[in-house]
């Protein structure tokens, strides 16, 4: 089965492919198909998802999944939010990003340093859903005064989860990470909606996805 990825990002679409492994769904970029970035101009997470998915769904002739992701920082009254990926004004610019933030927290004691990542999916079988399957994520830590690590992407070498056993989500395994992080409990809940497990353990999808689910490469 193959869905585009209503995202040019090159971080999320390794990860997303490495927890969809197994599934027998082929992911391809919207880059690799020529589709433009849609313009995310809605006010939630979940919005900005079913944006990005129906324009990728429109344009692919393919069922989209769309993840909008971000970091949201309590003593910034939940910034940068769904600024995340264009936090120092450039979009994606990690190091950029990761610097803004780090002055915007200097100073702030560790106890005052409290943020979550927030993963949402959102599926449509094709442009006109109006039954999206969606899919959410919440990954609670705090803020480092320092980067570590050289995993991962975005602000995880100043994120330290709270259930990273005193790793910064940049220095984890990724196949560690890929259970516990936002996404990946995004996806785990997605994949309990499109998929059941077979006799032989694999995934196998169930009946009421599999038309809409093309095939080949």
């Amino acid at each position: 089965m193959k869905l585009v990825l209503a995202s040019g990002n090159a971080g999320k679409l390794v990860e997303l492919r490495e927890l969809l492994a197994g599934t027998g769904i082929q992911l391809v970029s919207q880059r690799e198909l020529g589709i433009a970035e849609a313009a995310e101009t809605g006010t939630t997470f979940v919005e900005n998802a079913i944006i990005k998915a129906r324009h990728a769904a429109t344009l692919s002739g393919l069922p989209a999944l769309a993840d909008d992701s971000g970091l949201c920082v309590d003593a910034l009254d939940g910034a940068p939010g769904l600024d995340s990926a264009i936090y120092a004004g450039t979009h994606g610019a990690d190091e950029a990003n990761n610097d803004k933030l780090l002055r915007a927290l200097a100073g702030v004691p560790d106890e005052r340093r409290t943020a979550h990542y927030v993963c949402v999916l959102v599926l449509l079988r094709h442009s006109t859903d109006a039954d999206p399957l969606i899919a959410t994520g919440r990954w609670p830590g705090r803020i480092l005064d320092a980067r570590r690590g050289s995993h991962g992407f975005g602000y995880d070498p100043l994120f330290l989860p709270h259930d990273g056993e005193g790793l910064a989500s940049a220095e984890l395994d990724p196949a560690l990470k890929n259970r516990i992080s936002h996404r990946g409990q995004a996806l785990a809940q997605l994949r309990s909606m499109l998929f059941s497990p077979s006799p032989s353990g694999d995934a196998t999808v169930h009946a009421q996805i599999a038309p809409w689910c093309p095939t080949g490469g």
